[in-house]
């Protein structure tokens, strides 16, 4: 990455945590081949795909076969790549785990909307073809943003749902991302992974190395990089939910199924306020607030979060 650029949206986002191994971003959409092995783990998943309304969806699957199956949502620019293995195989070994490129992301084909409603609506037509008619759902940062309209949408689908640093519309401090992007110019893909997920302790920093290098220790079948297209789409539809919204909270109280939001207390992109804000009107929910923080809390927390989230799916 060039020490000085000009800064435009799509290549902003493939610089910022939420893609963590984007240098530059791609439009090819070239098949990627899976590698088959004994042992499925995050690692070695095979890349699977399955239409749905003329879009081949990439998906991978793994885990303990049996009960009501996980299926995640990443946050802005990620893909099934960006997620730390910590956390998804440390899932795993409790659930049948899901993790997918929504419509157009990465490897997946079709256009990418550019709203948050129209994400949730796409996420469940995937769901559905996978003939699963109940399923628990996490959505990290962007991810929770649809997780939250998808069980709007139709909650007959959703068990349970863990909100990772994410936020309800008109989320406090989400409107400053631009901001907070043009700050990344000129940071190696490792260092705006740190500003943006993590805080500015030693500890803090230690944790964020150590999950980059487990993100990138796929070396096999990686998913595609974003296209710019994609990431413009995604940051529309992400500074569209930043706007203020009078009803955001009152649309809120009518989830009823259980909530945990985990959340850092030093979150940059998404004050740990809104955490606060989704407790207070979600009224079977759970808060687990991490201390010295940040937007990748479940990251550098990984083992007392496991704990937690499989406590909490296992109620």
């Amino acid at each position: 990455m060039n020490t000085i650029r000009k800064i435009t949206i799509a290549s902003a986002l493939c610089a910022t945590l939420f893609s963590s191994v984007a240098i530059s971003c791609s439009k090819d959409k070239d098949s990627p081949t899976g590698q088959g092995t004994t042992t499925v783990n995050h690692n070695n998943a095979v890349t699977k795909f399955m239409r749905v309304k003329g879009v081949d969806f990439a998906y991978r699957t793994w885990g303990k076969a049996g009960g009501i199956p996980l299926v995640l949502l990443p946050g802005t620019g990620g893909s099934m790549d960006d997620w730390d293995p910590a956390v998804t195989d440390g899932l795993a070994k409790q659930y049948q785990l899901i993790i997918f490129d929504n419509k157009g992301v990465a490897a997946s084909t079709g256009t990418t909307p550019n709203t948050v409603q129209a994400m949730a609506e796409d996420a469940i037509d995937f769901i559905k073809a996978m003939n699963l008619e109940k399923v628990n759902i996490m959505g990290f940062s962007m991810g929770g943003f649809v997780a939250q309209r998808i069980v709007l949408i139709n909650p007959a689908l959703i068990n349970k749902i863990i909100l990772a640093d994410s936020g309800p519309k008109g989320a406090i401090g989400l409107a400053n991302l631009p901001n907070i992007i043009a700050g990344t110019a000129g940071l190696s893909p490792e260092e705006s992974y740190l500003k943006f997920g993590f805080t500015d302790s030693q500890a803090s920093i230690a944790a964020g190395r150590a999950s980059y290098a487990r993100v990138h220790l796929r070396t096999v079948d990686r998913d595609l990089a974003l296209s710019d297209a994609t990431s413009t789409a995604q940051f529309t539809a992400v500074l569209a939910w930043a706007q203020p919204n009078a009803s955001a909270l009152d649309e809120i109280k009518t989830i009823k199924k259980p909530v945990l939001i985990v959340h850092g207390d030093k979150d940059l992109p998404i004050a740990v306020a809104n955490a606060h804000h989704m407790k207070n009107n979600l009224e079977n929910s759970i808060l687990l607030e991490f201390p010295d923080s940040g937007h990748a809390a479940f990251y550098q927390n990984h083992a007392v979060f496991l704990a937690k989230a499989l406590a909490f799916l296992g109620q």
